[in-house]
């Protein structure tokens, strides 16, 4: 059902009460998405991105009570994820010839998914399109999140179309972002930018820094999932800029997984040393068995110091902790430090496995780890008491 942004452009797209999971298995969605598309009524039609595909002929049959399809004069796909352009298959069945304009990257991606020759129209940084009374930037955006990815800036209306950038998945009856309660809002904009866009920290800074170089006054930014920022919109441009710049808060995070709870002893005992030397710190527990991965990387975003403990089993560590590892990796991080711990019987390789895979992750580690065989009784307990204080030192 259309919503009406202003004279000119109406949202067009799919909120997902159901959405759970995204990505695959990749990213737990606790609140739902929404799948935004837009279109621009003026002298030329334009329709922004589309839905994802399991909506493709819901949002066609929308689409065709809001206008009459071959009035549609171009299609613009900000990036080739089915998430946006899943509903293409489904609408160019009917207007077959509507050119599409997107980057050169999306049309390898777009013909890489959906095997068609589509009246493809490239175009690249600065380059644009009038429509009548507007005319439309288009701002290419790689690695925000894919190599195809760009923006599209409206004239006049001062609207940025940002695809994938300055989102939340979080479905909404409301339209705006200033509408819903702001904890939540923030939550699950760092969450949607740890989980998604941390890894390409950089480019993301030097995308807006080009950006606000631009000069391009902007009352709204318009993103592909969740709710519109309207009311200041570049508090979200500012966030951005902060969470791109290596960002950290005053918080510990300990992840860990356990056989026979050993290594949940430690991790215990090891927060307690940490609090009793700094009782300001923020210490975070989690057992990566049990936890959402998602919830995880977040609080692996927002840490200063990360604590990765597993027992040593088959001369390794446990799964749940190979997996966070390598998805920690695959973050990219900087300017954050770790160490690791965890109990063993016979072996004890883990310990020392696990900071090597932190090394390889770009943490820096700050010390050889700790290490207790069997369960840990009252004087182990103390010693890891005492680890966690002098972990607590190393902030």
């Amino acid at each position: 059902m259309r919503k009406q942004i202003n004279q000119y452009v109406s949202w067009i797209g799919k909120t997902d009460w159901e959405l759970k999971k995204f990505h695959g298995d990749e990213f737990t969605t606790t609140k739902g998405s929404s799948y935004n598309a837009y279109l621009i009524e003026d002298e030329k039609n334009i329709l922004i991105d589309t839905v994802w595909l399991p909506y493709d002929r819901e949002f066609v049959s929308n689409l065709k009570q809001e206008i009459e399809l071959n009035k549609i004069d171009a299609i613009i796909i900000q990036h080739g994820e089915v998430d946006h352009s899943g509903a293409l298959i489904e609408l160019m069945k009917q207007i077959p010839n509507t050119p599409i304009y997107c980057t050169q990257n999306a049309v390898k991606s777009l013909k890489g998914q959906y095997h068609e020759e589509w009246n493809f129209k490239t175009v690249k940084t600065g380059d644009t399109l009038n429509i009548g009374k507007h005319t439309l930037t288009f701002i290419e955006a790689p690695m925000l999140h894919w190599p195809d990815t760009m923006f599209t800036y409206m004239d006049n209306e001062e609207i940025l179309f940002s695809n994938d950038g300055f989102g939340q998945h979080l479905a909404s009856e409301y339209l705006y972002a200033d509408e819903v309660e702001s904890s939540q809002l923030w939550e699950q904009a760092l969450t949607y930018y740890a989980n998604i866009l941390a890894p390409f920290g950089m480019m993301v800074k030097k995308k807006i820094e080009q950006i606000l170089a631009m000069q391009l006054p902007i009352k709204m930014i318009c993103p592909s999932h969740g709710l519109i920022w309207r009311k200041e919109p570049k508090q979200i441009v500012q966030k951005y800029l902060e969470w791109a710049e290596n960002y950290q808060e005053n918080q510990i995070t300990i992840l860990y997984d356990t056989m026979w709870n050993s290594t949940r002893k430690m991790a215990e005992a090891i927060a307690q040393g940490i609090q009793n030397e700094n009782e300001q710190v923020m210490i975070k527990i989690v057992n990566t068995a049990k936890e959402d991965k998602t919830e995880v990387l977040t609080q692996v975003f927002k840490s200063k110091m990360i604590l990765l403990g597993s027992p040593t089993v088959n001369n390794g560590y446990l799964h749940s902790i190979a997996g966070i590892l390598e998805m920690i990796k695959g973050m990219k991080l900087k300017n954050k430090k770790a160490t690791a711990f965890g109990s063993y019987g016979w072996s004890g390789e883990a310990v020392n496995q696990i900071i090597q895979s932190l090394k390889e992750a770009g943490f820096e580690i700050v010390n050889d780890g700790i290490k207790q065989m069997w369960t840990p009784d009252e004087p182990m307990e103390k010693e890891c008491i005492k680890f966690g204080q002098e972990i607590a030192k190393k902030l």
